[in-house]
């Protein structure tokens, strides 16, 4: 039912293959937590996720990155030729739910959260419609509402802003260049490249999103020309760019807040002056909370190794040798540690005394000493190396741990989607990640269950 004067907090995703990343999720919940926490301080407000389904980048979303129980990545993909289809109108024809429940092989609830996935993504729906009710599915409790904007009936609502952009783009380009030089000038980036000539609009024909050129009044794509005037008479055909696409998201919504991750705050940061031109009014931009999610014995694995989620992000190799670290015998330990140590005495007390004698030569034997302490560290490292060599279980945690917590150098809310983590911890771990949040600690988290 209608309640006037209630309030959205906004957010969205691409529409993906298998709800896209794990932070999709994420965001949504974040939505959920304080639009409650709104409601309950006496300001009415409901969660709203944008199905963002007019991009038409197909690579960006067509496969999703799941792991099985011994955390190897495993990416799964649909293919199809390029298009310049909007992504949410694409058609599944066989989506691969078997390949998803074959990679998730070993997880304890793998066969439930497939069968799950499996009710969404069924051939002959099209990608916006599965992603949108894999979501409702998942988050089915905290009752959602979602935006699809290629639908008719928002497409209408979105036409007023889309129209007053075409007709406005000339002093909207000016004010966003002007808006990126304040940025850079103030040490930050403009996250979206903008040229006197960019559009803030694409055009929607036969099923295809179209990439369009503005020379003063005029707009022009394949070869087609228009005025300004006959596009904004046809606004309801039109799709924003990604700057003007939250301030159309915020003419139809009642926004109060936007949570989003720190690509989207940065477009936010350049969208302001076309949100003060258009609207009037802008939503407060609020950064996503993150969470990398271990189970309590990957956790315990890194307590016995002496490593935390720090040593993940200088690279595997490095990792393992952090582990290593810890295996290898006392002794040897201790002898690296002395043969360092006698070494660095040894350097001091001889470039004092060629200092006294000779300064050229002091430069010299410095240039000696950086050779010598490098080799010692490639000992020291290939010391490790052997330790994991000859110790099978390091070898397998090692690459369980890396796996699970930093795959493929990305973070695991960067890389991998919410199914196979659903498929290991159940499908309560939406409840608990929802009870985790806090939002006056916008932080990444870790989660250990």
């Amino acid at each position: 039912m209608a309640r006037p004067g209630t309030l959205v907090v906004a957010t969205g995703q691409q529409v993906g293959l298998f709800s896209g990343p794990s932070y999709t999720i994420y965001k949504a919940l974040h939505a959920v937590h304080l639009a409650g926490w709104l409601t309950a301080n006496g300001i009415p407000a409901v969660p709203a996720f944008w199905l963002a389904s007019e991009d038409h980048d197909f690579a960006e979303v067509n496969h999703a990155v799941v792991f099985n129980a011994r955390h190897q990545p495993r990416r799964i993909e649909m293919r199809r030729s390029a298009s310049n289809q909007p992504v949410g109108g694409v058609v599944l024809e066989n989506p691969p739910v078997d390949e998803l429940r074959a990679a998730m092989e070993g997880l304890p609830f793998a066969d439930e959260v497939a069968d799950l996935v499996a009710e969404a993504y069924h051939p002959g729906v099209t990608m916006g419609h599965a992603f949108g009710g894999l979501l409702r599915r998942l988050l089915a409790r905290f009752d959602i509402l979602q935006v699809d904007p290629m639908l008719p009936a928002f497409r209408d609502l979105a036409a007023p802003a889309v129209r007053a952009a075409v007709e406005t783009a000339p002093e909207l380009t000016e004010r966003i260049l002007a808006r990126n030089k304040e940025l850079t000038d103030s040490g930050y980036h403009a996250q979206v490249h903008m040229e006197p000539g960019t559009s803030l609009v694409f055009l929607l024909d036969q099923g295809q999103r179209l990439a369009m050129k503005r020379r003063g009044e005029e707009y022009s794509t394949n070869g087609r020309r228009f005025t300004a005037a006959e596009l904004a008479g046809h606004a309801a055909s039109l799709s924003p760019n990604a700057l003007l696409r939250p301030v159309v998201q915020d003419s139809m919504l009642p926004t109060v807040a936007v949570i989003g991750g720190p690509a989207e705050v940065a477009y936010m940061a350049q969208s302001e002056v076309i949100y003060r031109t258009l609207l009037g009014r802008m939503p407060v931009a609020v950064p996503r909370i993150g969470f990398t999610i271990l189970d309590e014995r990957s956790a315990k694995r890194m307590e016995r190794y002496g490593v935390g989620l720090e040593d993940c992000f200088a690279g595997e190799d490095a990792f393992r040798e952090r582990m290593a670290a810890r295996l290898t015998p006392a002794a040897l330990s201790r002898a690296m540690r002395e043969t360092v140590k006698n070494v660095e005495t040894s350097v001091a007390q001889l470039n004092s005394e060629l200092t006294a004698f000779d300064p050229t030569l002091a430069k010299a034997a410095a240039n000696s000493a950086r050779k010598i302490r490098h080799q010692l560290s490639k000992i020291q490292a290939k010391a490790g190396r052997e330790t994991m060599r000859r110790s099978e279980r390091a070898m397998h945690d090692a690459s369980s741990l890396y796996g699970l917590i930093y795959p493929e150098r990305h973070l695991q809310e960067r890389l991998y989607s919410i199914v196979p983590l659903l498929a290991k911890h159940g499908l309560g771990l939406i409840d608990q990640i929802h009870e985790a949040i806090e939002l006056d600690c916008p932080d990444h988290r870790l989660m250990v269950l």
